[in-house]
């Protein structure tokens, strides 16, 4: 197949001019000059709108994109995979190669999700936070009345935070990148716990506290519980902790 030169694709594509001459940009048969009768030679030679269709059509042919759908399942997917890796046995200890390897993919996989490790540990916290606070709205949505709601937060985000092994929660604190997420969460959720009293506030299930105040409590028990503090001084899991913090507090708040 003979190649268009870029020259004359390129003043076709801009300026729509067919070129004054095309022949002598024709292919020889022996490297020193064709040999072909002219009128061979004219049955070989393309018109630009062939060369640049062509062209055109080979470039789409390469940037044809992965189809959106898979795309975005495979990567949640390898999301998914790493977060559980990391909940389980931390990841300071992890290179790229041992977590490509535990995945079962590439490192250059591992690259399309983040561009070092210290970004993808970053981004892998991100993800796990974001699943647990889907699991624990969606957990929450039908329930109704203010102590039940707040008694259930409590207790759904104990359940979502519980797969987090010691080493993780030890390497979470030693990277500044993750820890930033993991205390911006914890303040999301305090403002969370903050709205459902307000909410109670508002419709007389509880007394007039100071939301935010009650809210700054919980976040620092919910930092305290995390970090396995309560586990230590009480023999309490997660998950108890968490629902005993909410039988305190809505017990304290009532109307």
């Amino acid at each position: 197949t003979v190649g268009a030169p870029l020259s004359i694709v390129k003043d076709y594509i801009e300026n729509k001019k067919r070129p004054r001459t095309v022949t002598r940009f024709l292919p020889t048969l022996n490297g020193r000059g064709s040999s072909l009768p002219t009128a061979e030679l004219r049955s070989t030679v393309r018109s630009p709108e062939w060369y640049c269709k062509e062209s055109v059509s080979t470039i789409c042919d390469m940037e044809q994109p992965i189809r959106p759908g898979f795309a975005t399942r495979r990567r949640t997917e390898l999301f998914d995979a790493l977060v559980d890796l990391f909940l389980s046995e931390g990841f300071a200890h992890l290179t790229l190669d041992d977590v490509a390897s535990r995945l079962r993919c590439s490192k250059s996989t591992l690259y399309t999700l983040a561009r070092s490790k210290e970004q993808l540990v970053r981004a892998a916290t991100v993800h796990f936070f974001r699943r647990a606070t889907e699991d624990v709205e969606t957990h929450i949505a039908a329930i109704s009345g203010a102590r039940e709601r707040i008694t259930e937060y409590l207790s759904a985000v104990g359940s979502a935070l519980s797969p987090a092994s010691d080493q993780f929660m030890t390497d979470l604190d030693a990277c500044p990148p993750a820890r930033v997420v993991y205390e911006q969460n914890t303040k999301i959720a305090a403002g969370r716990v903050q709205q459902l009293i307000a909410d109670g506030v508002a419709c007389g299930d509880f007394r007039g506290v100071h939301a935010a105040f009650a809210a700054d409590l919980v976040a620092v028990m919910m930092v305290r519980i995390q970090q396995r503090g309560v586990r230590e001084a009480t023999g309490l899991d997660d998950a108890l902790a968490y629902r005993e913090l909410a039988t305190i507090l809505t017990a304290g708040i009532s109307a």
